[in-house]
This record gives C-alpha cells, sequence and structure tokens, in this order.
C-alpha cells in the first residue's frame, strides 16, 4: 500500500518511531484485507485548532474531533481521467486526518498512551475507508472485531476493551 504521511502540527512530539509503527498498522489492515500494493492513502496529522475547523466545515460538527476519514475511493477504470501510457494505476482509497493532540488526551484517558491511540485511530480510520462503520450494534460489533484483529498483529490488542472507545471516536 502506498502511504503519504504528513505531520502538520508541532504541538505532540511523534517521532519517527510513531511514524513507522503507523505505517506498520495500516499495512496490516491491508494485508489482513488483501488491498494491492497499488492501493493509496493520505494520512495527515494535525492539531486540535485544525480538526476542530475540518469538522465543522465538512460534518457541521463544532468541535474538534480524534480522527476524520474521507473515502475516496476512486477507482481509475471508472473515473473520467485520462489513462497515463505505462504509468501507475493508484486506487486512491482516501484521506485519514488525526488530531495529535486529541490523540495524545485520549491515550492518558484509555491508560494506554499516545503510540496506541495513534496506531488505534489509523487502523479504525482505515476500515472507515474500506467501508466499514459503527452506527448499527451489529455493524459496529464486525469492526471491533476488525479493529481487534489488525491491533493483535501488532501486539497492542486491548482484550477488556472499554465501550466508550468506539462512542468517543469521531
Amino acid at each position: 500500500m502506498i502511504i503519504y504521511f504528513e505531520n502538520d502540527q508541532d504541538k505532540v512530539e511523534l517521532g519517527e518511531y510513531i511514524e513507522k509503527r503507523l505505517h506498520d498498522a495500516l499495512n496490516v489492515v491491508a494485508k489482513l484485507h488483501d488491498l494491492t500494493d497499488d492501493a493509496e492513502i493520505d494520512v495527515t496529522i494535525v492539531d486540535d485548532e485544525a480538526i476542530h475547523e475540518i469538522n465543522r466545515d465538512y460534518r457541521g460538527i463544532d468541535r474538534p474531533t480524534d480522527v476524520i476519514s474521507f473515502a475516496l475511493d476512486d477507482d481509475l477504470e471508472d473515473s473520467d481521467e485520462p489513462d497515463l501510457i505505462g504509468g501507475p494505476e493508484e486506487h486512491l482509497l482516501g484521506d485519514i486526518i488525526i488530531s495529535a493532540e486529541t490523540a495524545q488526551r485520549q491515550g492518558e484517558e484509555f491508560g494506554h498512551g499516545l503510540e496506541r491511540e495513534i496506531l488505534y485511530l489509523g487502523v479504525h480510520s482505515l476500515l472507515h475507508l474500506l467501508g466499514y462503520d459503527h452506527i448499527e450494534p451489529e455493524d459496529k460489533k464486525i469492526m471491533r472485531q476488525k479493529e481487534e484483529e489488525a491491533l493483535r498483529v501488532l501486539g497492542i490488542a486491548e482484550e477488556n476493551f472499554d465501550e466508550r472507545r468506539v462512542e468517543g471516536v469521531h
């Protein structure tokens, strides 16, 4: 999977290790869902002010949140874009925007720290891009199982999951 990463905030120190682990987490989800190497996502880390603005402008919710997904799923076969002869044929899944400040607060609140929270939010958001949701109880159960499957592979699953977790996302 092609992952473009950008850290557009300076309020929370993430470091290269967390960025690498986030790439690992997203690639675990990609592998578990048989995504091809040409699947592409953009991941942007922002502060609370930036995600508040995005949440207000695109979702009509006037407060910061932890993560927002914008699904593109722009399959080039079906688009009006011209084909590039001999060019790559990326499958654009979408954008993931994570608030580092909210991730840090939630990591402290849930007692597992910033790294696990960032990884969880990345996994959760990529699952949204793949069509999973948690509005209906049965869908929520399925999505939660998919999250835990990926987190187990990463060695950071929480067996005693707190239901506040899914309710607090977005």
